[in-house]
C-alpha cells in the first residue's frame, strides 16, 4: 500500500513542472554600491597610473618647462636624442642601474630563497628570526636609509669606528662621498632590505609545498641539495617568477635609498640613477619636464623589455 502511495505521489512530482528560483533584480541602491565600489579604485587607477604615464609619453616628444600649458612646444625626438648623445649623466645613470639589478639577482635574492628554506625546517625561535629578517621590511626605504647613512658616517659612524679609520688625523674612508665606494655602501643597505622581502615571499611559497615530494624524494636516494634544485624549486614555479619580477623592478626603480644617502638631491658622482634623473629634470630646478618624460619613457621600456618576455614563456610553459 504504501509503496502505491509513493509511486502515485513520486508521478505527480514528476509531472509538475520545476520552478525555477527567480533572480533577483538589482535595485537602485545596489548598482549605486556596486558602481562605488568599482568605480572609485578605477578611477584612481586612471589618475594615478593611466594617465601620468601617456601624459608621459606625450610630453616626451615636447619641450617644457613645467609652467603654463601655452609654453608646451613639440620637439618630436630630440629629447631621446639628447638623452643618448648629449648628456653626460645619463650612461653612468643606465649602467648603476644594471649593477644594482645584477647585484640583487647574484647575492640578496639567492641569499634570501637559502634563509627562506633553513627557516621552513621549523627550527627552534623560527618566528623570531623571521620577525628579525624581516624587520627591513617593516620600515620605510628613508628610514633604511638614515640608519645606514649614520652607519657610514666617516666620523663617529659605526663602520669606520670598527676599521680604526676615524681617529684623528687618520685615513677617513668617505663611504658615501667617495664615488668608487658610494654604489658599493648603497647596494650593501638595498641588498639588507631586498633578503628580508625575498625571504618572506619564498616562506609563504614554501607553506603551500607539498611534503611528501621531499619524502619520496629522499627515499629515492636524494639528498638535500638535489632535492631542492630538482624538485622544490622547480616545483614554485609561479613563486620564483613572482621573485624575478620583483627584483627587477626594485633594481630598475631604485630610488629611496640613493635620495636619502646621495644627499639632498641624490646626483652625488658614483650614485647616477635614471630615476633620479627622472626626479630632478622634472620636479628639480632645471624645469625640462620634456626631457625627464623621456628619461621616464627609456625606463618603462626597458622594464618591458626585461619583464614581459619571461613572463610569456612561462605562461605557454604552464598552458603545455
Amino acid at each position: 500500500m504504501s509503496s502505491t502511495k509513493t509511486t502515485t505521489s513520486t508521478k505527480k512530482a514528476a509531472g509538475r513542472p520545476v520552478r525555477r528560483r527567480k533572480m533577483r533584480r538589482l535595485t537602485g541602491r545596489d548598482k549605486l554600491v556596486l558602481g562605488l565600489l568599482v568605480g572609485i579604485p578605477l578611477v584612481i587607477h586612471l589618475a594615478l597610473v593611466w594617465f601620468p604615464a601617456i601624459a608621459s609619453v606625450f610630453l616626451s616628444f615636447t619641450d617644457w618647462d613645467g609652467i603654463g600649458l601655452d609654453t608646451i612646444h613639440g620637439a618630436g625626438l630630440s629629447q631621446y636624442v639628447q638623452a643618448f648623445t648629449n648628456d653626460p649623466s645619463f650612461w653612468p645613470a643606465v649602467t648603476n642601474n644594471v649593477l644594482w639589478l645584477l647585484f640583487l639577482i647574484a647575492i640578496p635574492t639567492p641569499f634570501g630563497i637559502f634563509l627562506a628554506y633553513q627557516l621552513d625546517k621549523k627550527i627552534r625561535f623560527s618566528r623570531f628570526y623571521q620577525t628579525a629578517i624581516f624587520l627591513p621590511m617593516v620600515i620605510s626605504l628613508a628610514v633604511v636609509g638614515f640608519i645606514w647613512q649614520i652607519f657610514y658616517q666617516p666620523d663617529y659612524g659605526l663602520l669606520n669606528s670598527l676599521l680604526g679609520t676615524n681617529n684623528p688625523g687618520g685615513t677617513y674612508l668617505d663611504w658615501l662621498g667617495d664615488p668608487s665606494l658610494n654604489l658599493s655602501a648603497v647596494l650593501v643597505a638595498a641588498g639588507w632590505r631586498h633578503t628580508a622581502y625575498i625571504m618572506i615571499l619564498y616562506l609563504a611559497g614554501l607553506k603551500s609545498f607539498d611534503p611528501t615530494l621531499r619524502e619520496a624524494a629522499a627515499i629515492d636516494g636524494a639528498n638535500e641539495r638535489q632535492t631542492f634544485f630538482r624538485i622544490t624549486f622547480p616545483s614554485l614555479r609561479p613563486v620564483n617568477v613572482i621573485i624575478l619580477v620583483v627584483t627587477v623592478l626594485e633594481g630598475l626603480r631604485a630610488f629611496d635609498l640613493v635620495y636619502v644617502m646621495g644627499g639632498n638631491t641624490g646626483s652625488k658622482q658614483g650614485l647616477e640613477l635614471l630615476s633620479i634623473l627622472i626626479t630632478n629634470n622634472i620636479v628639480g630646478e632645471s624645469g625640462k619636464v620634456g626631457y625627464g618624460s623621456a628619461l621616464a619613457v627609456i625606463l618603462l621600456i626597458v622594464s618591458l623589455v626585461v619583464i614581459i618576455p619571461y613572463l610569456v614563456q612561462n605562461f605557454r610553459k604552464e598552458q603545455r
